[in-house]
């Protein structure tokens, strides 16, 4: 099992900053893929962005050039840096983690959520 801790969510005006945490814990063994979607009400979820082990990244379109994605690797954490937000990025983000086990079973983890609200 892989525990996931997100943090850093919250309320912020337009052209704010926000940056989220999330923190994989357990056994972990080797993380490939780190990532964060998010979700709107009544939308499906969707990317945010997603960076490799290697460093690789990708970005939705929609947050190119505002948001960029980290990685520590020593700390088995992704963390995600928004800035400029807009209202339209307002919704629950959640991390997510691709990985292999110590018997080299394929696995992927979700974080449990965390809220972001952006208005005046």
């Amino acid at each position: 099992q892989v525990q996931l801790v997100e943090s850093g969510g919250g309320l912020v005006q337009p052209g704010g900053s926000l940056r989220l945490s999330c923190a994989a814990s357990g056994s972990i063994f080797r993380l490939s893929a780190m990532g964060w979607y998010r979700q709107s009400p009544g939308m499906q979820r969707e990317l945010v962005a997603t960076t490799t082990s290697g460093g690789r990244t990708n970005y939705a379109d929609s947050v190119k050039g505002r948001f960029t994605i980290s990685r520590d690797n020593a700390k088995n954490t992704v963390y995600l840096q928004m800035n400029s937000l807009k209202p339209e990025d307002t919704a629950v983000y959640y991390c997510n983690v691709e990985g292999v086990s110590s018997t080299y079973v394929r696995y992927e983890y979700w974080g449990q959520g965390t809220q972001v609200t952006v208005s005046s």
